[in-house]
């Protein structure tokens, strides 16, 4: 639509309101008191979307940990993923004492499968490939032994 056609609307609209009178000012206005009353907030009606990206998996991660008591913060949680993984959520690490002894490091914050089985949080997937559970779990455990994952800034 040309931008002139957009101009137009405006006096078009104007006439309209005053053609219809004094009336239709007067509903246009706010009820006297009703800008200082606040409404109850309300409650989310649809699940919160995720990119799937690093950022989304981190923010999601943050909020099943928020609902489960597991402290950390996105910057501790980007720093350690970025040292073990490099952000690839199906890294494997297949040469450490780990790997020998048969149990890989996995994904995004490159935890073993006991510690995944021991840590994993209800509510996120049990797979350690799976970038959130991951995080969780790995989170869940640094809570346990260091008292945050913020507190992680080496293998851990």
């Amino acid at each position: 639509m040309p931008a002139t056609t957009h101009a137009n609307r405006r006096p078009r609209l104007a006439r309209a309101l005053a053609a219809a009178g004094v009336g239709a000012a007067v509903l246009a206005l706010p009820i006297v008191g009703a800008t200082t009353a606040s409404a109850a907030p309300t409650a989310p009606t649809a699940a919160t979307a995720y990119p799937s990206n690093l950022d989304g998996w981190i923010r999601q991660s943050l909020d099943v940990m928020a609902q489960n008591g597991i402290p950390g913060t996105y910057d501790g949680i980007y720093r350690n993923v970025m040292r073990e993984s490099s952000g690839n959520p199906l890294a494997i690490n297949n040469w450490d004492s780990n790997a020998a002894a048969g149990t890989p490091s996995k994904g995004l914050l490159q935890v073993i499968d006991p510690t995944f089985a021991a840590y994993h949080v209800p509510g996120t997937a049990f797979d350690p490939y799976d970038p959130v559970a991951n995080i969780t779990a790995a989170c869940n455990y640094a809570a346990a032994r260091y008292g945050s994952i913020d507190n992680v800034f080496g293998a851990y």
